[in-house]
């Protein structure tokens, strides 16, 4: 599976990004997932979602401003940020892995994009 984040910028605070991760390659089934890391920090779970959309998961942080989707069709991953706070600053990965995983453990996740740079601005 090949992942191809894109979408990152830089905005101010309250402000919205739509991020984008197209998957190829054997994408049936998988769980796709974004995570970020800000400078000096580790790399941390931001959001998942399973194959069918019947679960999506999220970390106490982004729950009320961040969205999670998929479309299957396009193989396509999408994270909508709303209300971003300069906390929000860091580079965003999609990662992909398989039925099962615990969403918010990276060490499950196969398959990561090379990430985008999400800046909010205060």
């Amino acid at each position: 599976v090949q992942l191809q984040a894109s979408g990152g910028g830089l905005v101010q605070t309250g402000g919205s990004l739509r991020l984008s991760c197209a998957a190829s390659g054997r994408t049936f089934g998988i769980v796709m997932a974004w995570f970020r890391q800000a400078p000096g920090k580790e790399r941390e779970f931001v959001a998942a979602v399973s194959w069918s959309h019947t679960n999506t998961y999220n970390v106490d942080s982004v729950k009320g401003r961040f969205t999670i989707s998929r479309d299957n069709v396009k193989n396509t991953v999408f994270l909508q940020m709303n209300s971003l706070k300069p906390e929000d600053t860091a580079v965003y990965y999609c990662a992909a892995g398989p039925i099962g995983l615990v969403p918010g453990n990276k060490a499950e996740y196969d398959y990561w994009g090379q990430g985008t740079q999400v800046t909010v601005s205060s």
